[in-house]
This record gives structure tokens, sequence and C-alpha cells, in this order.
């Protein structure tokens, strides 16, 4: 009882000791304040005489975390990890990363307890476990090395295995020295508490960030609700969701979608789960015509209980047989007032400014160049700046960087630089006001293009059967006969990005 009573003392005095640190300033030379619990209980040994050591720092490119080394002089018990020092995100959080060269190995990788790291090309996968600080080159050889503690046992017992295993490691590690490149990593966070460090010069086919919203049993995972396929997890009374986020008052829940046909630009309103806290919420809905394009459904998710907000765009129709790419000349202040449609699919570039936003980031918007270019820019500034002058370890050359990184894409917010718009839709679901519509727009090429196998593949469109699918007839790249699909979704009716 007593070695409870003590871990329990321990774990409630972290977030004191934590917000401590915190408010305290730096000391004179510019040095962090390392924190020390005396006496904690070892988890090997449980021992009362352990130590524990706490260092609140920032992260470029992520957020604030805590440092966590533990020691115990009687057993020689070591651990030392990362937590992180925030809550839990709205969204979970997949970064994909290919390594080409020496520099990306440096990268620095934060990796929470929550977050699940694939090397994709020899489908190697950490599950979740001890969070960590470190970079590419440091998760490959970790690896690498825990691989190798049991390798001894295995030749004796398993040498099938013991080949097998020994295959991976050596390829690891030549990975890790930079003799096997390129390949690709990914970190899947549910959390989203996990980073990759990106860098200025990368494209769209390197860094790829992906926000979406957790399922049920990876909010029950996280303690944030409870899903029957998942196995109740415990946590203290005062981190329930209705502590953290009280109710408030509302009114019942309302569903009129299903009581007559959706009109246009009326409010529909149907219940929803937020993806923040997994409480009850509202999802609201509004069909809209778009002259000289098509009708698009406007959703719109509020949470009450935490302030969870989601703005979305869904287009519809059929699956067209080409996709569409949207090339508009931004030539004054003027031109960025255009209305612009990017849907989720859609991949939106802009050469001159150096920036890449691959599909399925931000979602589908509907708002002008201007507007989506300023959350784009605003999105990325708080992701790399929003921890001060950009975390204790960015040094200089790179903080130069991305200065002028924002400094030429608030220009072209501004309307002082001239700038080329490309969007690439393979669903050709995108759209760019036109000043001269009817009419060419001299400013505007609009062209249609062949979808790659990769386009084809990611879109689920190969798999995709919607002709006579009842009698196993092979599929005709997205065409229908029997109503309007859209993004894959099935025949027989009118639906929405498979909703």
């Amino acid at each position: 009882m007593a070695q409870q009573s003590l871990a329990k003392d321990l774990f409630e005095d972290m977030g004191r000791k934590v917000a401590e640190a915190s408010a305290r300033d730096d000391d004179v030379d510019g040095t962090r304040v390392v924190d020390e619990i005396p006496e904690t209980l070892c988890m090997n040994c449980h021992s009362e005489n352990a130590s524990t050591r706490l260092l609140l720092t920032k992260i470029p490119f992520f957020r604030e975390i805590v440092l966590m080394s533990s020691a115990c002089p009687e057993c020689g018990w070591k651990n030392a990890e990362v937590q992180p020092a925030g809550e839990i995100q709205q969204r979970g959080i997949k970064i994909t990363l290919k390594i080409e060269n020496a520099e990306d190995l440096s990268r620095q990788i934060v990796k929470s307890d929550t977050a699940v790291f694939r090397v994709e090309d020899i489908d190697l996968e950490i599950p979740p476990g001890r969070g960590q600080l470190t970079n590419v080159e440091g998760v490959l050889s970790m690896v690498a090395e825990d691989l190798e503690q049991k390798q001894n046992e295995r030749k004796e017992v398993m040498p099938e295995v013991y080949e097998k295993i020994q295959g991976v490691i050596e390829t690891l590690k030549e990975m890790a020295a930079g003799k096997k490149t390129p390949f690709k990593i990914t970190v899947d966070d549910p959390a989203g508490n996990s980073s990759i460090e990106p860098s200025t010069h990368d494209t769209s086919a390197k860094y790829f960030r992906h926000e979406y919203p957790r399922s049920p049993a990876q909010n029950a995972a996280l303690g944030l609700g409870s899903s029957d396929d998942a196995p109740p997890t415990e946590i203290r009374p005062e981190y329930h969701a209705d502590q953290m986020y009280p109710r408030m008052p509302q009114g019942p829940m309302v569903n009129n979608v299903d009581e007559d046909d959706i009109q246009e630009n009326q409010v529909y309103s149907f219940p929803a789960t937020c993806p923040g806290c997994t409480n009850p919420c509202t999802t609201n809905m509004k069909m809209v015509s778009i002259p000289h394009f098509k009708q698009v459904v406007l959703m719109s998710t509020v949470c009450e209980h935490c302030g969870y907000r989601s703005n979305e765009v869904k287009t519809g129709g059929e699956v067209p047989e080409k996709g569409r790419r949207i090339t508009v000349s931004i030539e004054n202040k003027e031109d960025l007032s255009r209305d612009i449609l990017k849907a989720e699919s859609c991949a939106l570039s802009c050469p001159e400014l150096n920036l890449s936003v691959e599909a399925g980031t931000l979602g589908g918007r509907f708002t002008t160049i201007e507007g989506l270019l300023t959350q784009v820019r605003d999105d990325l500034r708080s992701s790399i700046f929003d921890i001060g002058d950009g975390g204790d370890s960015m040094d200089s050359s790179t903080k130069t960087k991305w200065d002028g990184f924002f400094s030429q894409l608030t220009s072209a917010i501004n309307g002082e630089v001239k700038f080329t718009v490309v969007l690439s839709d393979p669903l050709a679901s995108s759209y760019v006001q036109s000043f001269a519509a009817p009419e060419p727009d001299s400013q505007m090429k609009v062209e249609e293009y062949e979808r790659t196998e990769e386009e084809e593949e990611e879109l689920g469109l190969r798999d995709m059967n919607t002709e006579a699918y009842a009698d196993d007839q092979p599929a005709t790249n997205g065409a229908t006969t029997n109503g309007e699909v859209v993004n894959g979704a099935k025949t027989h009716g009118k639906v929405v990005n498979g909703a």
C-alpha cells in the first residue's frame, strides 16, 4: 500500500512540477531548469530510493514536451522517455518522409507513446510504446540493436527465424548509415503528438503530413471514450470527458435530413460524435450551386463541449474518366479575390513560392485564393513557430530559411508579387472562379489529364465495380448506370463522397 501511495503521489506531482518549471525563468546562462524528484519508486526492484529528473523543453516544428529520466542506485535500473506536455490533439496525424540522403537521416523525430513507426520498404513496424526524442538514424539504429539482443538464442532454437531477422538487421544498419537509399518511413499517431522535422525544400512526394479523425476504438485506447470492440481503459476521475469538458445546455438532437428530398440553400442537421471529446454534437449541411461548375455540399460541425470546429466542402457527381488540372496566373490584388474550391482529393502548388500542399491536407475548402493561402501559411507557421522563436534547438540558418519562406508567402498574400496557382485534382472536383465566364479566361488554363496508376489505386477506382456488380462483371473505371457515384461510393442513388 505504501508503494502504491508513493506512486500515486509521484504521478499527481508531475503536473505541478512541470507547471512550476515552465513558470520559472531560465537560468542566467540561458539553460533550462531540471527538476529532480528524489525517493521515487523503482519499477524494477520496487525500491523507494530511485530518482526521477524532469526537463520541460520546446521542440522546433512541434510543441512543448517533458523529458523524463529515472535511475535506481540499488539495482541499476534506468529509463528515459519523452511525454507531450500538452493535451491530446483533436485529430490524429500521419507523417510520411522519403529518406534520400544523409541530411534526411539527421531529421528530428518526436515519437509519442501512442505512435506507430514504420519502415515501409521492408514492412517493419514498431508498435506504440516508450516515447522517444531522436532522429531518423537514431530510430533505425535502436531498432537494429533491439532485434540483435536475442539473436544468439534464435540461432540455436530457430535458425530459420534467425536468418530472416539477421537480414532485417543488416538492412536497417545500411539504412542508418545512408548506404541503402531511398526508403520511406511513417509515423502514425492517433493522439496527434508526434512529429518529423520538415524542411523548406520538401516536395509533396518527399514529405506528406495528413490529419485524420480518430475512430471510436482509437478514442477508447486514448481514454477519451468507449468502444464495444476495445477493452475498457481506466483513467483518473478528473480526466474524464465530463470533467475536462463540462457539458453545456443544449436542445434535443435534430435529424431532418431524411424528412424530404434535400433542397438547395436549405440547412439540414443530423447527429454526430465529436472526434475531439467523443461527446454527441450536431453536423449542419447545406447544398449550394456554384455558377459554371456544379452543386456542392457545405458541412459544418461545432462541438459545444470542447469547442471542436470543422468545416468542409463535399462535391457530388459521377467519377470522371480523367482528372483536371487548373493553372491560374495571379497578376494583382484583384486576382486574389477569385473564389476557389479545393476538394479533399486536390493537390495545390505554387512553384514561384516553393509551396506544395498534398491531397488530403486541409480537407475540402470553399474560399478565395487569398483565404486559402492565408490558412496554409497560418497552419504551417503555428506548427513551426507556435513555441516562441521556433524552439530551443532550431539553428539560425534553418530559422532564416523559414523566415524567408513565410516572408515570400506573405508578400504573395498581400498582392506584392506575381505567382501561379496549380490545382491538380484526379476527380476533377475542384474549381477556380473565372472573371470572364462563360468566355475563356486569359489568365486561367484548364486541362484534362490521364490519372496515374498510383492515383487510381489510392482512390480505389481499380477495385470499384459499378456495372452489373451483382454478376461479378469487370468494373469500368468509375462509370455508373444506376445513379451518380462520388469518390468510389456505391451506386443506386446519389451519394456525396461516400457519406
